[in-house]
């Protein structure tokens, strides 16, 4: 994912920063709890197509948790 465009896309609910999880193909508000989906490198910015994130997704990153960016 190129990283200036990561830089420009905000979520489109609360307009907060989006955190990226390469594994799992997606950008993520934690904020809203949702998760937007990158396909074929393109990311699907619509709420309709989210994933509503698990509670455990939603936790802040500490130190020894990986997968995001």
């Amino acid at each position: 994912m190129d990283k200036e465009l990561l830089a420009m896309l905000v979520c489109p609910l609360c307009n907060g920063k989006l955190k990226y999880n390469r594994e799992a193909q997606e950008l993520r508000c934690h904020y809203d709890g949702l998760a937007y989906p990158i396909q074929d490198g393109i990311p699907v910015m619509l709420p309709e197509e989210a994933r509503a994130m698990d509670a455990d997704e939603k936790l802040p990153i500490s130190p020894g948790r990986t997968g995001e960016v």
